[in-house]
């Protein structure tokens, strides 16, 4: 079912079920009115022929002529008057006799001045009446037809009102939602025909901040997103194919240049050599690419436990000086930490590794004398880490954008590389809740300042 009709039969249910309330309790107050009426009515008309019994002195048959002479026309009301010990003085009509009067029944008008109760449809009221000093009981009964039948007509009033009422919510209903959800209608059609080749259209959103507007903006806000991601996924596939590309060429230019004809061992050997080291770029890249991939991951799926990030420095210098003997780093700590955890916090090891291995390699590789420092100092909520060369700079126009993948600036002639380093670091440590900037001179070289906080967890995790 949908939602616009489901609303269309709540609503119609909900404001159905008021109107039923609401005409119940117009019936049963009609009700009690009539009741209360009806019995003030028999009251007054037992006084009026009690008085005219004892005051005004009209005989018995008179008083009986004008009952069944009444009677043929109206529901007229039945009187009859007995002393304190039951004894009989006036009824209206002996052989009709609703009331039925019994001595119990006399006995208890007296002891309660007057009591109130129904005969099968009559009502019946009994009071003491007194005159000349004595005390006397009165009954009187009638069926009160014309009552009912307004009571009747009233019931019929209200049912044929639900009903038409109820049409015309259902009716209301259907119109005011379908009112209502033509924006979401509108936005379905649209996102229907949004794909991966238009990424660029949006929804239409107005300038009202109800509901609808913000599932639009919040639409359209996922849409620029998954733009921005197709877009540097298409960039990213783009800058790999180039990437692989040079190398390979560089392979296959050797291989074929070697098997065109017959060369000495040394013209195989360059040979060999240059392939190989082509070869060490491809691993090289691919090995970053698949670091690039791991920061990618959804942080839940990725192992964070307490780690030491003076043990992790330690490890990313000798990876580094393994592969690069002439590199020299050194690690300088401003201060003395008196427990393990003014040094750890909670991250994952092998990717902060990659990290500091990258720092470490883009500081020597674009140093003069090949050396890189790290200087560590330790605040109260959070471990400081500088990376310090004195290498050639970054120029500032290069500076915004270090941090895109595959982007070489100017300094690219001065060294190999492929442009994912900096980019796969900044992933890193904002994985790790962290931060990372950079500044740089040309005459003093180049430093990157890591914030990594105390406590940080992931919250995914």
């Amino acid at each position: 079912m949908k939602i616009r009709t489901r609303l269309t039969l709540l609503f119609t249910l909900t404001t159905a079920t008021i109107l039923l309330i609401f005409a119940a309790i117009i019936l049963i107050s009609a009700s009690k009115n009539r009741e209360k009426e009806f019995y003030a009515l028999l009251k007054k008309e037992a006084v009026t022929k009690a008085n005219l019994f004892f005051n005004a002195k009209v005989d018995s048959k008179t008083l009986q002529d004008i009952y069944r002479n009444n009677r043929a026309t109206l529901n007229e009301v039945e009187v009859a008057i007995y002393t304190g010990s039951f004894q009989l003085l006036y009824h209206d009509a002996v052989d009709i006799d609703v009331v039925k009067e019994t001595k119990s029944m006399i006995d208890e008008i007296e002891q309660k001045n007057e009591i109130q109760f129904y005969q099968n449809n009559w009502q019946v009221i009994g009071m003491k009446y007194q005159f000349q000093g004595k005390e006397y009981v009165v009954t009187a009964a009638a069926y009160d037809g014309f009552g009912y039948i307004k009571l009747h007509n009233l019931l019929q009033t209200c049912i044929i009102v639900f009903i038409i009422s109820i049409l015309f919510l259902y009716i209301a209903g259907r119109f005011f939602s379908k009112k209502a959800f033509e924006p979401i209608v509108r936005m379905t059609d649209k996102a229907k025909t949004i794909s991966a080749t238009n990424l660029d259209l949006r929804l239409y959103t107005n300038e009202s901040k109800d509901e609808i507007s913000e599932l639009a903006t919040t639409f359209n806000k996922m849409l620029n997103r998954l733009e921005n991601s197709f877009d540097s996924q298409k960039q990213f596939v783009s800058n790999i194919s180039h990437e692989l590309r040079t190398p390979l060429s560089a392979i296959i230019t050797e291989l074929e240049l070697s098997t065109d004809k017959e060369r000495n061992n040394e013209e195989y050997k360059a040979a060999i050599l240059n392939t190989l080291q082509d070869a060490k770029k491809l691993a090289k890249l691919s090995n970053g690419l698949l670091d690039f991939a791991k920061a990618n991951y959804d942080p839940s799926e990725i192992a964070f436990k307490q780690v030491r990030v003076d043990e992790i420095l330690l490890d990313a210098r000798q990876q580094v000086q393994k592969s690069n003997a002439n590199y020299t780093i050194t690690i300088h700590f401003e201060d003395i930490f008196e427990d393990d955890e003014q040094i750890t916090i909670n991250g994952n090891e092998y990717l902060l590794k990659v990290a500091f291995v990258n720092l470490f390699e883009n500081g020597c590789k674009f140093s003069e004398n090949k050396q890189s420092k790290v200087i560590v100092s330790l605040k109260k909520e959070k471990i400081v880490l500088q990376f310090v060369d004195n290498g050639i700079g970054i120029l500032e126009e290069d500076l915004k954008h270090i941090f895109k993948p595959f982007y070489r600036g100017l300094n690219k002639i001065y060294a190999p590389g492929n442009g994912i380093g900096l980019s796969l670091t900044q992933k890193i440590i904002f994985l790790h809740k962290g931060n990372i900037t950079v500044t740089s001179d040309k005459k003093s070289g180049t430093i990157f300042t890591v914030d990594l906080y105390h406590g940080v967890k992931n919250t995914l995790q």
